[in-house]
């Protein structure tokens, strides 16, 4: 099974036969087309309780589930950004992006904003205040009547980048983006897939934050299954939304012909195309990943993902990343022969470890994210696949 209509239409206006430079070139120009303009913005300033009460417009700030690190501030990292204020230690501004005449979006100091609502809803109980303990265990109503007029008479700034800075709809995505990345530097590190969640949030990428908690792949990748555990919250695959970034890397690998912006620009790619999709699409690529995750496990099991290692005979303990790429991009390309690669899974379990005896595979596999070495461990491994369902 090649590419579906949809897959191969959404490339349609980037023809691959330009040179990879000058290819490069133009898509950065088609994608991110800024005028030579500066950017323009505008700055506020707000005493809290008024700004607790525009929150409540709910025209005024868009605030999606999907903006929602896995990891978020705990309790003692709230506290202390209200004794901030309390001790008139400066805080620094909420950065915005303004769609329209009346409502922003948050490029930076989401948990900021969620900590001073919190607090002034009396649903933030102070803790591990290393300055001011005394007020350890008090909600914005208990605290003294003084020093509530204190925390009132505080005020937050904000930094709003307005909509006219860009040309177009995808140049303003990537001004968001490059903005929020500038600003993260130094402070809390966003892996590049936290960045896609926030700036290319739609049913697609619901549809990876869904996929990633299939249970063959969460054992796979050893992510703890049950949602409530803690030992999920600690998980760095999960914490860091790399899990969604493997499901990414399935759907945007299978189209590796059109590769280009290197692998994190190409991943960034594939899900502002992605914004398009309907529901139809989308539920082909959820079946398709689905169907194509269940025979790669009933070949491999517990191996599934784990290189086999030709030194020791065994198969290795940890999943790889690029050997995933491999199995499942190639198996995907082969669901109509789905009888027959069942019936002959013994032997693809075989032919895989030879696979890792040969020099060529086991270097391609080491490593490697240009547009060739991708599709030379995709194409040995379907090679390989091919012979065996042929045979």
């Amino acid at each position: 099974m090649q590419l579906a209509p949809f897959e191969q239409k959404m490339w349609e206006s980037s023809p691959q036969n330009t040179p990879e430079h000058r290819r490069f070139d133009r898509d950065i120009h088609q994608l991110y087309d800024f005028k030579e303009t500066p950017i323009v913005t505008e700055i506020n300033r707000e005493k809290l309780p008024r700004f607790v009460e525009s929150l409540r417009m709910s025209d005024y700030i868009e605030r999606q589930s999907s903006y929602q690190r896995r990891g978020r501030w705990t309790a003692t990292m709230k506290s202390r950004l209200i004794e901030s204020f309390i001790l008139n230690i400066p805080v620094p501004p909420i950065t915005l992006y303004k769609q329209d005449l009346a409502r922003y979006e948050i490029l930076d100091g989401q948990q900021r904003i969620f900590a001073i609502q919190e607090f002034y809803k009396n649903n933030l109980e102070l803790t591990g205040l290393e300055i001011l303990p005394q007020f350890n265990g008090h909600i914005y109503n208990k605290l003294p009547q003084k020093i509530r007029a204190t925390i009132d008479r505080r005020s937050i700034s904000s930094v709003a980048i307005l909509a006219e800075s860009t040309s177009n709809a995808e140049s303003a995505k990537f001004l968001k983006q490059k903005a929020f990345e500038r600003l993260n530097t130094g402070r809390i590190e966003f892996s590049q897939q936290e960045v896609r969640n926030i700036f290319y949030g739609g049913k697609f990428n619901e549809l990876l934050l869904k996929l990633v908690r299939h249970p063959i792949f969460a054992e796979a990748w050893r992510i703890p299954t049950d949602d409530s555990s803690a030992e999920l919250k600690e998980n760095a695959l999960y914490r860091n939304m790399e899990d969604a970034e493997l499901v990414l890397r399935f759907f945007a690998l299978r189209n590796v012909e059109h590769f280009r912006l290197e692998m994190k620009g190409f991943l960034d790619l594939y899900m502002m195309k992605s914004l398009d999709f309907t529901d139809g699409e989308l539920n082909y690529l959820k079946e398709l990943f689905v169907k194509t995750l269940a025979i790669a496990h009933q070949i491999y099991g517990e191996h599934l993902f784990k290189p086999f290692d030709p030194k020791s005979q065994n198969w290795s303990k940890n999943p790889d990343k690029a050997y995933y790429d491999a199995i499942m991009v190639g198996l995907s390309r082969y669901l109509a022969d789905e009888p027959k690669i069942i019936a002959r899974k013994d032997q693809i379990f075989e032919e895989t470890k030879n696979l890792f005896n040969k020099p060529e595979y086991r270097f391609s596999i080491a490593g490697g994210t240009t547009k060739a070495e991708i599709q030379q461990r995709i194409g040995i491994f379907e090679k390989m696949l091919s012979q065996v369902i042929g045979e």
